[in-house]
């Protein structure tokens, strides 16, 4: 029996089904991050939620560099509940390689933070995640947040209004509900792009 001839699993069926919902030139870039249940976290926000990959900017090399070893990372296995297997992950020693390799494939950063740090702000259930063709959303690490780096290249910095005693969020949690909004967004743009394109070639034929 043939590769092609071969019946497929369910979770392949199950790939092959959700692909057309994923947010292309979408791209979560988790900056520093110190605890491998953060990663594995977000990770799987990024598989559930349809977005295109995660950067991981990691100096202390905690992570090895091919993502095909991460797949086989047990702990990274275990806290994603398996997404990394099904999520491409790429690592960069250093923010400054990371924003080199985004503004090389002309992607757009967007930084995230409780407070207001960048030369544009918004708040993030008012932003319009739409209008940038390439979109990478920075998460800063555990500890100190976005790194100034990161803010200074950013066109925007999106800010998660606090509202208790607490001022923040772990990273699981902010990214879940920042990635929540923009690929809620950019998907029903995709969907009415893709509905205006099949219009227009029916009735343009």
């Amino acid at each position: 029996m043939s590769e092609e001839e071969k019946p497929k699993s369910s979770k392949r069926k199950r790939a092959d089904a959700i692909k057309p919902y994923q947010c292309k030139n979408l791209i979560a870039v988790i900056e520093d991050p110190k605890d491998i249940k953060n990663i594995g976290t977000v990770i799987r926000n990024v598989s559930a939620l349809g977005v295109e990959k995660t950067y991981i900017v990691d100096p202390g090399k905690s992570l090895p560099d091919d993502w095909q070893e991460m797949r086989e990372n047990k702990s990274l296995s275990a806290t994603s509940v398996s997404a990394i297997k099904w999520s491409f992950v790429k690592r960069f020693d250093s923010t400054q390689d990371c924003l080199e390799h985004l503004e090389k494939n002309n992607f757009v950063s967007y930084v995230t933070s409780p407070h207001t740090k960048g030369r544009n702000n918004i708040i993030l259930h008012e932003g319009n995640y739409t209008e940038v063709h390439k979109l990478a959303i920075w998460f800063g690490s555990e500890s100190r947040g976005i790194s100034d780096l990161a803010v200074k290249h950013s066109d925007m910095c999106i800010n998660l209004p606090m509202l208790g005693m607490i001022e923040s969020l772990n990273l699981g949690t902010s990214s879940g509900i920042v990635l929540y909004e923009v690929t809620k967004q950019r998907r029903e743009y995709q969907r009415m792009y893709k509905f205006r394109n099949k219009r227009g070639r029916k009735y343009t034929a």
